[in-house]
C-alpha cells in the first residue's frame, strides 16, 4: 500500500507533515524529489567533512581495485537518502532515536539517480501521552529499481491529540547487528586487491593489525561551523525545522538550531581516518544514538573501539571489522569517555556512539 503524506492544512495546499497518529503500521510511503548525484555532491561532501579515504577519493585508485571509478562515500549516499524521507517521516519529530540494520547492497557512482522509501514497521505511544515512537524501514533505489541502501530508524514524535486513545502497538524486534554473512554486497564484483598500495591509501595497517578490545584515539578534533551545518542540511534536502529555522526555535528548550545528527556522523567518520585509514567501506550499520545535541561552536573529537572482526564470506583478501565509534563535544577524547560511569546514560561530553562493519584489505 503506497501512500501520500498527511497533515495537510485545513482547506488548503501545505502540508505541515504527519503526526504520529497519521502513521499505519504497514503502510509504505513513497518519498518526494528523486535526486540525481554528481561530482559536485562529492566536492561539497569533501568540503565539510574533509574525508581522505582513497577508494572514495581517486578514480585511478578505485579503477586499480575493479570499480569503474570511485564510488560516492557510503554516508554521502546515506545522507540523500535520509533527507528524502524526513518530510514524510520526522518532521515534527522531538528526537531522533536510534538507527538499526543498515546494509550498503550496491556501489554508488556519480551520475546515480537516488530514490526513497518507507515501510512502516512499528509504532507505540509514549508514557506521556505527548508523543509516540515511530519505526521506519528505509530503502535507497537507483534509477534501474535495484536498492543501493537499506537501513531502520526510529523517531519520537508528536502527537496531534494526546489525549486520544491509540490502539495499534508494536514494537519490531531488530537485530544486534547485521550478520557478517550479510556484508561484502557493496563491492564490485571483480574486486582486485593486488593494485592495493598501502602508501597512497594513507595507512600501512590493514585487518590483522586489529584485535578486538583496541581502541584508538582518532587525535584531531573538527568545529562545527554555523554555516557548514546549514549548507548540509540543506545539501541534503532535509527539511527538519529544528536544523534551519531559528525563529522557530528561539522558544524551544535549546533556544538555537541544532546540527543534524549525521552531520556529526560524517565527522567523527572523517576523522577517524586517523587510525583506520585502511578501513575504505562502510558495509553496515548496527546501531547509532545521538547521545546529546551539537550546536555551531562545538568541537568534535572522535575516538573507536574494535568490538569484532570477521573475514569476509567467501574471500581472503578482506575482512571486517565491527566498530564502534564515539564522538565527543568541547573535550578531546583522551581518556575513551564512553557510558556513563554507573552505566546508565553517557559520560559528559558524548554525543554520539556508531556502530558499523567496515571492510579493510587483508595481507596477501
Amino acid at each position: 500500500m503506497s501512500t501520500q503524506a498527511s497533515g495537510k492544512a485545513a482547506g488548503g495546499k501545505t502540508d505541515h507533515g504527519r503526526f504520529f497518529e497519521d502513521f499505519r503500521l504497514g503502510e509504505v510511503i513513497r518519498h518526494a524529489t528523486p535526486r540525481t548525484v554528481g561530482e559536485g555532491e562529492r566536492a561539497l561532501y569533501v568540503a565539510l567533512y574533509g574525508p581522505r579515504f582513497a577508494v572514495q577519493s581517486s578514480d585511478a585508485f578505485a579503477r586499480g581495485l575493479g570499480w569503474p571509478q570511485a564510488p560516492l562515500d557510503d554516508l554521502l549516499v546515506f545522507h540523500v537518502v535520509f533527507g528524502k524521507t524526513v518530510p514524510d517521516v520526522s518532521l515534527n519529530a522531538v528526537a531522533n532515536l536510534g538507527y538499526a540494520e543498515g546494509r550498503f547492497l550496491k556501489p554508488v557512482y556519480p551520475g546515480t539517480s537516488l530514490s526513497a522509501e518507507s515501510e512502516v514497521i512499528g509504532l507505540k505511544p509514549t508514557s506521556s501521552g505527548k508523543t509516540g515512537i515511530v519505526w521506519v524501514r528505509t530503502t535507497g533505489y537507483d534509477e534501474t529499481g535495484d536498492p543501493v541502501l537499506t537501513y531502520v530508524r526510529w523517531v519520537m514524535v508528536n502527537r496531534r491529540r494526546p489525549d486520544e486513545p491509540f490502539e495499534t502497538v508494536h514494537v519490531p524486534k531488530l537485530a544486534e547487528a547485521v550478520p557478517p554473512e550479510q556484508l561484502g554486497a557493496g563491492l564490485p564484483e571483480d574486486f582486485d586487491l593486488s593494485a592495493w598500495d598501502d602508501d597512497l591509501a594513507g595507512s600501512p595497517w590493514r585487518w590483522e593489525d586489529y584485535e578486538v578490545g583496541e581502541r584508538i584515539d582518532h587525535v584531531d578534533g573538527m568545529t562545527v561551523e554555523e554555516a557548514d551545518h546549514m549548507l548540509a542540511t540543506r545539501l541534503w534536502q532535509n527539511t527538519a525545522r529544528v536544523h534551519f529555522n531559528q525563529l522557530m526555535q528561539q522558544d524551544s528548550r535549546f533556544g538555537r538550531r541544532l546540527v543534524y545528527g549525521g552531520h556529526v556522523i560524517s565527522i567523527a567518520r572523517a576523522l577517524s581516518f586517523n587510525g583506520l585509514g585502511s578501513a575504505f567501506h562502510i558495509a553496515a550499520i548496527n546501531g547509532g544514538v545521538h547521545a546529546a545535541p551539537v550546536f555551531a561552536g562545538d568541537t568534535i573529537h572522535a575516538w573507536s573501539e574494535i568490538v569484532d572482526r570477521a573475514p569476509l564470506p567467501g574471500r581472503d583478501d578482506l575482512g571486517a571489522l565491527r566498530i564502534v565509534t564515539w564522538a565527543v563535544k568541547n573535550r578531546t577524547a583522551e581518556g575513551f569517555p564512553g557510558p556513563a560511569p554507573e552505566g546508565k546514560g553517557f559520560a559528559e561530553g558524548v554525543v554520539l556512539k556508531f556502530d558499523y562493519w567496515a571492510v579493510l584489505p587483508r595481507r596477501g
